[in-house]
């Protein structure tokens, strides 16, 4: 009998202790994690609260704030006074869906409760006797924004354009969008209704094409094939005029685009895009040239933005053994694939003497009374290739435009550095993917842009010269016309 009562005694012992490990483990380990996590219904609750700060764009639009309601437990609303147009870049707000975006990454600024508290805070909260949440001034310009998303408009894909030097986002569209205020209404089964029918669409609005989607980039990536070859001294390559190119240990062909033929030098070969030249340059490459220029530009890595990223991918050491891999990975096929916005970054690089800029949304936060709390410097985030490669590649792509697969996107009395891509995409390739990337002007780049659009199964004209080309030729000139270069 004393054996049995020990041993039950032990047991409650045991789950006594093991309950007492889970609540410390809950209360001193976990505490924080589980307070800010954007789930807890709890926090958010206190924050409804607080006046929100708002969001606005770099010339001074109103992308998001806080109105107030009656509701004792939510005491403020989260508007977005521009709807669809900028909910993949500010994110949404929600009582029952928590945070996205930039309400998440600066939701601390945006409650008040950021690392600087200035003088003129305090006052403020003193006198007002309420929290006073501080405002977000972003680098997207309105005008870049609105014509970005109408070029876009009906189709699926997304556009990047941003500053070469600083890294500042000037435009970013990712389509289809949502409406950010269809989650933030304070209506329980509105909410939900809206969840339901964003998650449950085939067209994924929700995701952020621009930043959080991998594509094949097509032959936007034959510009980091083509620094893999200068760096290794085969810049001079030179290849005979051909309608195929057959890969060593493989029987499948490489052809150019409608069965034409080309050849030459690297720079005729670029402006053209022949796919025979540059398979037969990957081919040919050094072990290890072409996945080391590509991590030289990001690739493998998420970029550094203030927002959910998705890291651009090379394919492994072991593939790229293969000269057939090799071949198609130097063409921006087989296993390689890119966000939007890290090709806009290989543009940038090239663009900037060979440093590839830390990507950023929001330029500055301020305080109540418009003082700057933070202001957020540039940075160098990839030493990727040496000024003199980066700017004999850049003269190559103004062929492109000049002469070239890019000529849809060229600007009279002004020189564009761009190239296009057609990536063959499905398991037969009976789908594209038009890409088109650029930098002006090409003399001193003040804009780097990157541009996909979704095919609808028409690979014979759903080119990157004739789908993406004109879209950012569109946003140049709305770029030239507000910064006047």
């Amino acid at each position: 009998m004393n054996t049995q009562i020990r041993r039950i005694a032990f047991a409650v012992l045991i789950m006594f202790g093991a309950i007492t490990l889970r609540l410390g483990w809950v209360q001193l380990v976990k505490a924080e994690e589980l307070a800010g996590d954007n789930r807890n219904t709890r926090l958010l609750l206190k924050e409804y609260a607080i006046e929100r700060g708002p969001i606005v764009s770099a010339d001074g639009q109103t992308l998001a704030e806080s109105v107030p309601t009656p509701n004792s437990e939510l005491s403020y609303l989260r508007s977005y006074p521009l709807g669809e147009r900028y909910a993949h870049a500010v994110g949404y707000y929600s009582v029952r869906y928590g945070r996205r975006g930039l309400e998440d990454r600066y939701n601390e600024a945006l409650t008040g409760k950021g690392g600087v508290i200035t003088m003129q805070d305090l006052g403020d909260r003193l006198l007002a006797g309420d929290d006073l949440g501080d405002t977000l001034v972003l680098s997207i310009h309105s005008a870049l924004q609105n014509v970005a998303a109408e070029a876009l408009a009906g189709k699926n894909g997304a556009v990047v354009a941003l500053d070469p030097v600083s890294g500042q986002i000037l435009a970013m569209v990712s389509t289809p969008s949502f409406d950010s205020n269809t989650l933030s209404q304070h209506a329980s089964a509105g909410q939900e209704q809206a969840w339901t029918a964003l998650n449950g669409d085939p067209a994924k609005p929700l995701l952020n094409r621009a930043t959080s989607e991998i594509y094949p980039p097509g032959s936007t990536f034959k510009l980091l094939t083509a620094v893999a070859a200068m760096t290794s001294g085969m810049g001079d390559a030179n290849y005979p005029v051909s309608k195929e190119y057959l890969p060593p240990q493989t029987d499948k062909p490489i052809g150019n685009f409608g069965g034409g033929t080309c050849g030459g030098g690297m720079a005729e070969a670029l402006k053209v895009s022949c796919n025979t030249y540059f398979a037969q340059l990957g081919a040919e490459l050094p072990a290890g040239a072409l996945e080391k220029t590509a991590e030289s530009f990001g690739f493998g890595e998420k970029p550094p933005l203030d927002s959910s990223t998705t890291a651009s991918r090379i394919p492994s050491p072991d593939q790229l053994r293969s000269p057939a891999f090799r071949a198609q990975s130097a063409l921006g096929q087989f296993d390689v694939a890119a966000t939007p916005l890290q090709m806009a970054l290989v543009a940038a690089g090239i663009g900037n003497e060979g440093k590839v800029p830390e990507p950023r949304l929001v330029r500055e936060i301020r305080d109540s009374r418009a003082g700057i709390v933070e202001s957020v410097e540039p940075k160098v985030w990839k030493e990727a290739v040496s000024p003199e490669v980066a700017n004999a590649l850049k003269q190559m792509m103004i062929g492109v435009v000049d002469s070239g697969t890019g000529r849809a996107a060229a600007i009279p009395g002004v020189q564009i550095a761009g190239k296009t891509g057609t990536a063959q995409v499905g398991a037969t390739g009976e789908d594209t993917l038009a890409w088109f990337v650029a930098v002006a002007p090409a003399e001193a780049p003040k804009i780097a842009i990157a541009v996909v659009v979704e095919g609808a199964g028409d690979p014979s004209n759903e080119t990157g010269g004739r789908l993406a080309a004109p879209i950012a030729k569109q946003v140049l000139e709305a770029h030239r016309g507000i910064a006047g270069w």
